[in-house]
């Protein structure tokens, strides 16, 4: 199951379960939309992969199914 991290890990922006602008990298990397087209040119820069949309949790599955509250950030 997807941790759906709760910020971009570049600029720390919050990124809800439902935003449409939150991207993962295979290993669940979480940057903004803007981070990856501006500054990270679509590569993770903790692995090198690229990026897709995070999918969206239905909100009725958030209750069983909580977004991590860990907030990280990239090195």
């Amino acid at each position: 199951m997807l941790e759906l991290r709760p910020n971009c890990e570049r600029c720390d922006c919050d990124l809800p379960p439902a935003s449409p602008d939150a991207r993962i990298c295979t290993f669940e990397c979480t940057f903004c939309a803007d981070c990856i087209d501006h500054h990270l040119l679509g590569v993770c820069p903790n692995c090198g992969g690229n990026f897709v949309p995070r999918p969206i949790r239905p909100a009725n599955k958030l209750e069983k199914n909580p977004p991590s509250t860990v907030r990280i950030r990239a090195k």
